[in-house]
């Protein structure tokens, strides 16, 4: 192996591993700032030592026992000094034991993890950034582009956040029963925004991150046992599980694209749909009115239910997402709502929508913007204005596939020129 594919398999390695080195080292040392630290220290060993020696068969306990062992090198260093500590406290008459906690405990560090960097101490922006940083792997600049700022914006509520948790000493566990709706919202954003990365990778050589996926929607699953009447988490699992049942088929063999309306239906994982729906009808009995998760599961449901792509209930998805607008209004929506509107009604009403949303500020930097006025120009016939907008679209992206497709889409639509 090239030490250029060496740092390549590490880099997705890291991408896999990193949450779950990174929530078991703050179990550990109770320093979720100090654990990224440790984190990165493994990997920068394993950049020096597996070009040379190989990538070991279990990378990620290897990472796991180096950084390990740098923790317990720190803990020993401050050994001498905390045992005068304990010395001197017990020799004080306020010292008592500290209480002991019987309350049941779900073994599970990386939902710790996340509840403890959803603490409602921190903002929600930084609790999103912080979170995603931490559990998804993703970098500043990644996240900027998820949330349409700029990359210092994130860089610096990253540090913010963790030297708070770290000032204000936030525990690593599980919230109280009354704690748990105060931080559900932005919990469920952290999962549901980890399940969008690897559905749709923002940045890098694959179009879809499986394994993150699958870690959302174990994570879902686990927080849906522990908050069965919240309507959301349901809409939120319901959401994940059929959008799952979709993966094998979003790609094909050479790691290309497959846009939905393309894709194999008969391939489509069955159990998955079911459990989808399942979800989707708890939500709805649990819910008064549906939430953006449960709209969003609802639309997925669509797709999910027509047996052909012709025989897609577009109507009722963009009711749906007018729905969905009103629930979260939001310029991202309003692209999505345009979509439908233009497969329901016609390509020239979705455009009027989309001609529009040039004038938010937001998403002057969102490549499918431009992706989706070129698609819906080349249905009109507008061949000349749809490439200029693709051409735009493939310069914005920074994922290598979706590059690659628009470049297909593009010498497609010079050939009608």
């Amino acid at each position: 192996m090239s030490f250029s594919d060496a740092h390549r398999t590490i880099d997705a390695i890291w991408r896999i591993e990193s949450p779950k080195l990174i929530a078991g080292l703050t179990k550990m040392i109770r320093d979720v700032g100090l654990a990224e630290d440790l984190a990165q220290d493994a990997l920068v060993i394993a950049l020096e030592r597996w070009p040379e020696t190989g990538i070991p068969e279990n990378p990620g306990a290897w990472l796991m026992t180096t950084a390990k062992r740098r923790a317990i090198d720190l803990i020993r260093r401050s050994k001498i000094r905390d045992q005068k500590y304990v010395e001197i406290a017990h020799s004080m008459d306020l010292y008592t034991k500290p209480d002991i906690d019987n309350s049941a405990e779900i073994g599970d560090d990386l939902l710790r993890l996340i509840f403890m960097t959803c603490h409602p101490v921190l903002s929600q922006e930084a609790r999103v950034a912080l979170t995603l940083r931490l559990l998804c792997g993703l970098t500043t600049d990644e996240i900027a582009r998820s949330f349409l700022v700029a990359e210092s914006t994130i860089a610096q509520r990253i540090v913010r956040a963790k030297k708070t948790l770290r000032a204000k000493q936030i525990p690593f566990e599980l919230p109280t029963e009354e704690e748990l709706k105060d931080r559900l919202s932005t919990v469920l954003e952290v999962i549901y925004l980890m399940f969008n990365e690897g559905y749709s990778a923002t940045f890098g050589e694959n179009w879809v991150r499986p394994l993150l996926c699958q870690e959302a929607l174990r994570l879902g699953r686990i927080l849906a046992e522990i908050a069965s009447s919240e309507a959301e988490v349901h809409g939120l699992v319901a959401l994940m599980e059929i959008q799952s049942s979709r993966l094998r088929t979003r790609v094909n063999s050479q790691g290309e694209p497959v846009l939905l309306m393309d894709q194999n239906r008969s391939k489509w994982d069955q159990l998955l749909i079911r459990r989808g729906l399942a979800a989707l009808e708890r939500s709805k009995h649990l819910g008064k009115t549906m939430g953006p998760y449960s709209l969003q599961a609802a639309i997925s449901a669509c797709h999910t239910i027509a047996p052909t792509p012709m025989e897609t209930d577009w109507v009722k998805i963009a009711a749906l997402y007018e729905a969905l607008s009103r629930a979260t209004p939001s310029s991202i929506v309003e692209l999505n709502r345009a979509v439908a509107i233009a497969m329901a009604f016609g390509p020239e009403y979705g455009l009027q929508i989309v001609e529009e949303l040039y004038k938010e500020p937001a998403l002057q930097n969102y490549y499918l913007l431009p992706s989706v006025r070129g698609d819906l120009l080349m249905k009109l016939e507008r061949y000349e204005e749809a490439c200029v907008e693709l051409e735009r679209a493939a310069s914005m992206t920074e994922n290598e596939r979706e590059r690659i497709h628009l470049q297909n889409r593009i010498n497609e639509c010079k050939e009608k020129t």
